[in-house]
């Protein structure tokens, strides 16, 4: 990797960064610096060329006097507002994945699926240049969305993560030697169905983590982890975040905040012929018959889909962002390479409040 691959994300702003506006108002636009380019807003312009050259942190005036704080955005800030294929992992769970699978400089992890490439970027941080990434995902367009939004906020595309595409039962024991993976990652509509690969993957020790959004995923893969006896008995949570208004002796919490996204389930591999010793419980009614399995199928549980037509626009966003990034010139059919707003929410103009 070169010095210019480590320190993309200090210095002076080059041509290609993504740059975060913060506007009188408190609103955020995130732009992609281009030589030439103009940004517009109802209340004036703001040349790209002012930016260029400026140290992170910087005020600029656009031409009718009217002042933006222009920050390079954070992972947090990225991941917000980045061109997505499937539903992100929010920051919030994101963290939470990472401090609870213990993820650590050097170690092999597996994720599945890739989504939009959100959690793709905390993992590959978190594992450094020593640990690998292998990302497994069913659908190439996710895939493409993915490797560019990654592309786009490194800068680069890391040589220590590759994504496979097709169902992970089917990919991985093609891809992953047994007991050679320390941490598996699982976000996905049915996780249970891929527990047998997982199991074979995992050192003795290793983290299995699954990421699911209702109550029917999270007893189903709980009952799966437990039923198996490969596994601790698994641990299951969510996390939710209020903020808080501080400002002088105006103290309170805020009056919204990110609450359910989706539950955490986590469980330890056993070593090979390793049997867990059985927790003394009260009684308790844990039988479930035939008839809730209905609960538990992918069809009940819905799976939401992208339109093309969405889905075609998302992709085209991420692949010019990720050019732009990498210093390359590209031009998408329909799409001026200067646009820098995505619709039906998947856009760059974030309100703080």
């Amino acid at each position: 990797m070169s010095d210019n691959q480590v320190n993309q994300n200090s210095g002076p702003f080059r041509v290609g960064d993504r740059v975060q506006l913060t506007g009188p108002k408190g609103k955020l636009n995130t732009i992609s610096l281009e030589p030439g380019k103009v940004f517009h807003t109802h209340r004036g312009i703001l040349a790209h060329d002012d930016i260029i050259g400026l140290p992170d942190g910087s005020v600029v005036t656009n031409n009718v006097g009217v002042e933006h704080l222009a920050l390079r955005p954070l992972l947090n800030d990225f991941v917000m507002s980045m061109p997505r294929g499937a539903a992100i992992i929010y920051p919030k769970d994101a963290a939470q994945i990472l401090a609870q699978a213990d993820i650590f400089p050097g170690a092999t992890v597996v994720e599945a699926g890739v989504g939009s490439g959100a959690l793709s970027l905390w993992l590959l941080r978190a594992i450094g240049q020593s640990g690998r990434l292998a990302s497994f995902e069913r659908r190439e367009e996710f895939a493409d969305v993915a490797r560019d939004n990654i592309a786009t906020f490194l800068g680069y595309d890391p040589d220590n993560w590759t994504i496979t595409l097709g169902d992970l039962a089917d990919t991985l024991p093609d891809t992953m030697e047994p007991q050679s993976v320390d941490r598996v990652v699982l976000d996905m509509l049915a996780p249970w169905e891929c527990l047998g690969v997982v199991s074979d993957a995992l050192k003795p020790g290793g983290v299995l983590l699954c990421y699911v959004a209702t109550v029917t995923q999270l007893s189903r893969v709980s009952e799966a982890i437990r039923g198996s006896g490969l596994y601790t008995n698994p641990d299951s949570n969510e996390t939710m975040v209020r903020g808080w208004h501080v400002e002088g002796l105006a103290v309170r919490p805020d009056h919204r905040m990110i609450g359910h996204t989706g539950f955490l389930i986590t469980a330890r591999r056993l070593a090979p012929d390793t049997i867990l010793p059985e927790l003394k419980r009260r009684p308790s009614k844990t039988d479930f018959a035939d008839a809730d399995f209905e609960a538990w199928t992918p069809g009940a549980l819905g799976e939401r889909n992208v339109s093309a037509k969405s889905m075609r626009k998302r992709m085209r966003a991420a692949g010019t962002s990720a050019a732009l990034s990498k210093g390359r010139e590209l031009e998408v059919d329909g799409v001026s390479a200067g646009d820098d707003t995505v619709a039906d929410g998947t856009g760059d103009n974030v309100d703080a409040g």
